[in-house]
């Protein structure tokens, strides 16, 4: 009987993490073409302590980095086993491409915020959303 193959631990590592942080950046872009802006929290003309818009922002990066991280581990784990479906890894490919599709649209619209604030966002984004690809990637790699 043939032995499993499975690709090694740090090129899932880094696939998922890289593959979490791209998910990351495309939900910033595609939340901040709806209104949640992670820049709301360096607002200087808002009252408010903390505006929730930014609050959601916040968390719907991290959640995109630690469970795109997650999943793409978890799949790069068992993909040389060929324990994937044809039809599953399909629509996953054709969702991929439809995100980063659309926050590519987003990305290139033009911008309201100072570029200032828009780079210490985005730096803000690429550093939350790494930590979180870290963890859900090794997460995912501790579990098996």
């Amino acid at each position: 009987m043939a032995e499993t193959a499975y690709f090694p631990r740090h090129l899932i590592l880094g696939g998922a993490i890289v593959s979490g942080i791209l998910l990351a950046l495309a939900v910033h872009m595609l939340a901040a073409q709806i209104g949640l802006d992670l820049g709301g929290l360096w607002r200087a003309d808002s009252k408010d302590f903390m505006p929730a818009g930014a609050a959601i922002a916040w968390w719907l990066v991290a959640t995109a980095g630690f469970s795109g991280s997650y999943f793409i581990a978890t799949l790069m784990h068992s993909a040389p086993s060929g324990r994937i479906q044809q039809r599953l890894r399909q629509f996953l490919i054709a969702i991929a491409v439809l995100f980063l599709a659309g926050a590519g649209q987003a990305a290139s619209a033009p911008s309201a915020v100072p570029t200032l604030a828009s780079l210490i966002t985005g730096l803000a984004v690429l550093g939350l959303g790494a930590a979180m690809a870290f963890c859900g990637a090794y997460f995912a790699l501790r579990k098996t």
